[in-house]
């Protein structure tokens, strides 16, 4: 499978567009918001929830500079669906009526949205499939190889826990919203590392939220005692920190715990050891590589030299696929990824409440 690979430093992309010109910065950061230009072309960008921090500090900004830097007559109609797939519907159903040509989509739920994916195609709209494969004629998806995300999830569990990574060796996993079909890859690469190296003695969905990971780590602890659980898989950051909260009440510590998204607060508990790794997918080369196959549809030109793979979505739609390549992060890389690649600084990541773990790990 053909990969487009991310060096932690730098990501350059084949891009087959010129650009138009290059624009200000966007400050607009509301639901239903616009940015750009009045010159008829607009692009609607829909993003799925605002409780995961990638999306309205770092996806919806990428991918509104590079959409201006290819095109500073066209407009961006953005609008978060705050976790509600019905909402989402609706913002779906308010771009075709503002009369956008192209959509983003991040779907927050997948199947769901369908309906209203084929209700735009049907007036004309090209739909572009964003981080999660939704169902229905989308013309294009972009994201990561997010079983290869799994994986990277799941070995860096086995590499954490070392000597203690044995068939007997009981773990909980906690997965993401089995109506995010991100999560079911990712739960399928997880599976694929995990599998027969260690018992997944309780396994449940955290619905990408921390208030429920917390309460199903809870459960896991009483059902299988404090004592016997070796480490914790969680599907994303965000549950991860609902889970060390958890760990960290019933007096657990030392474990191995994962997560996704590279996180600030994730990073942070990598370098106080209250999390053991996250997966760090860049997001500026996947909201640009979005932008792109936007403003090709938009115009009217091939996409073949950028969405070089084929993805069966849930609908049993093939849909032309862009993935990039993500990449583990522990204590040890922190330097030469997130850092490097200036999603944070260490000022950032190493405040009074760090600062002497960040010491400690040569975060200076």
């Amino acid at each position: 499978m053909r990969r487009v690979v991310i060096g932690t430093a730098a990501v350059s992309l084949a891009l087959s567009v010129a650009a138009c010109g290059k624009a200000g910065d966007d400050n607009d950061s509301g639901s239903g918001s616009s940015s750009g230009g009045s010159g008829g072309k607009t692009i609607g960008l829909l993003l799925p929830d605002s409780v995961t921090a990638r999306y309205e500090k770092f996806d919806k900004p990428y991918f509104v500079a590079k959409t201006k830097e290819l095109c500073p007559d066209c407009t961006v109609e953005y609008a978060n669906a705050a976790g509600d797939a019905a909402k989402q519907a609706q913002q779906v159903s308010s771009m075709i009526t503002k009369g956008v040509k192209v959509i983003v989509i991040s779907a927050q739920d997948s199947a769901a949205i369908k309906s209203s994916i084929q209700s735009a195609v049907n007036k004309g709209i090209k739909v572009v499939a964003y981080d999660r494969l939704a169902q229905g004629p989308v013309s294009a998806y972009v994201s990561f190889d997010n079983v290869k995300v799994g994986e990277l999830q799941g070995q860096a569990l086995l590499d954490a826990l070392g000597s203690k990574a044995t068939p007997k060796s009981k773990i909980v996993m906690i997965n993401g919203d089995d109506a995010d079909p991100n999560a079911g890859q990712f739960k399928e690469g997880a599976h694929k590392a995990l599998d027969g190296k260690v018992n997944i003695a309780y396994e449940q969905s955290g619905l990408w939220k921390d208030t429920v990971a917390a309460q199903k780590m809870s459960a896991a602890i009483t059902q299988l005692g404090a004592k016997n659980i070796v480490g914790v898989y969680a599907a994303n950051d965000g549950m991860a920190g609902g889970i060390a909260n958890t760990l960290k009440g019933a007096k657990i510590s030392g474990i191995p715990l994962t997560g996704q998204d590279a996180e600030l607060a994730g990073i942070q508990r990598i370098v106080a050891g209250t999390q053991s790794s996250t997966v760090y997918k860049a997001f500026k080369p996947e909201a640009d590589a979005a932008a792109v196959l936007a403003f090709n549809l938009l115009e009217g030109k091939d996409i073949k030299s950028l969405a070089t793979e084929t993805l069966t979505s849930g609908s049993g739609d093939k849909v032309p696929s862009q993935l990039l390549t993500p990449v583990s992060v522990t204590k040890a890389n922190i330097k030469d990824t997130v850092i490097k690649d200036k999603l944070y600084t260490v000022q950032e990541i190493c405040t009074a409440d760090y600062a002497a773990a960040c010491k400690k790990a040569g975060l200076e």
